[in-house]
């Protein structure tokens, strides 16, 4: 895990619960002029959510409201990332090639999504009561689950990347996409549970129907744009937008269920297993 960094500049994505957001400082300063925070939310997405060295510090609270809007738009860069890794190695073998294209995700998020899955199996699969899912989400100790669920994270989405062949790189873009809508729906769907001394994330929670709304279009732009383009037949999408639908309800019930509401881990680890589904859908029958 990353060890907390003051300021801005050290902050980290809203779904994962182990790192620091904005708190203090420049968080409240006002954003810089000529540009609106709807519009500077993405840039300040990608600070939040990747490694990318995008700048345009300071950020405002309005700012990082506006950053999980974006959420998608930075998932798609992602996968297009590791889409162009994947294609320029897929020569040396599609399994090695899948393998390193979700290396690259990884290297550009700082592998934040993976540390809130391994968090959450870990807490969620060894605390028998509310106090322990805390203690064990505050522990940054990878545990038995924890261990598990990253290697069958890793391993299932380098696999169904590798049977997808030449239609990985469009599967990448669009599973990077989609899985980022689902823990904006949960955000306004759920309370945010962590304690307020342990609360690094809620200058990024602050956002509303809005952000939700904004998010749920850019997600739907990026499947409208692949069935357009006839890389993804309108019953596959349709599939897609229902498993994302239903990955949404079942793991929002289930943290609902254990602590109340949710937390930047319980994040992290709806969007992988959002992510693993989506390959799923378009990895079946290899895209029609």
């Amino acid at each position: 895990m990353t060890a907390p960094v003051t300021g801005t500049e050290g902050a980290r994505p809203a779904w994962r619960g182990s790192s620091p957001a904005p708190t203090g400082g420049d968080r409240d300063r006002p954003a810089r002029r000529g540009m609106p925070p709807p519009i500077r939310g993405l840039r300040a997405a990608f600070v939040f959510l990747t490694r990318i060295p995008v700048g345009g510090f300071p950020y405002s609270s309005e700012d990082w409201k506006w950053a999980v809007a974006h959420a998608p738009v930075v998932g798609a860069a992602v996968g297009l990332a590791a889409a162009a890794v994947d294609r320029a190695l897929a020569p040396a073998g599609e399994f090695p090639a899948a393998v390193l294209a979700i290396g690259t995700t990884m290297l550009l998020t700082g592998a934040f999504h993976e540390d809130g899955l391994a968090d959450t199996s870990d807490a969620l699969g060894g605390a028998s009561d509310r106090e322990r899912v805390f203690a064990i989400l505050k522990d940054s100790r990878i545990g038995t689950f924890g261990a598990a669920a990253l290697v069958i994270s890793v391993v299932a989405r380098a696999a169904l990347v590798a049977e997808l062949g030449g239609h990985a790189a469009v599967a990448l873009v669009l599973s990077g996409a989609v899985a980022r809508v689902v823990p904006v729906w949960l955000m306004a769907a759920l309370p945010y549970v962590t304690d307020e001394q342990s609360a690094k994330s809620r200058a990024v929670l602050r956002g509303g129907a809005v952000q939700v709304l904004v998010a749920t279009l850019w997600g739907a732009l990026a499947i409208g744009l692949a069935t357009i383009r006839h890389e993804v037949g309108l019953g596959r999408a349709s599939v897609l937008v229902a498993v994302m639908a239903g990955i949404g309800a079942l793991t929002g019930w289930r943290y609902r269920r254990r602590v109340g509401g949710i937390t930047g881990d319980f994040l992290g680890a709806t969007e992988q297993i959002a992510e693993i589904a989506a390959l799923v859908v378009l990895a079946y029958g290899t895209i029609a």
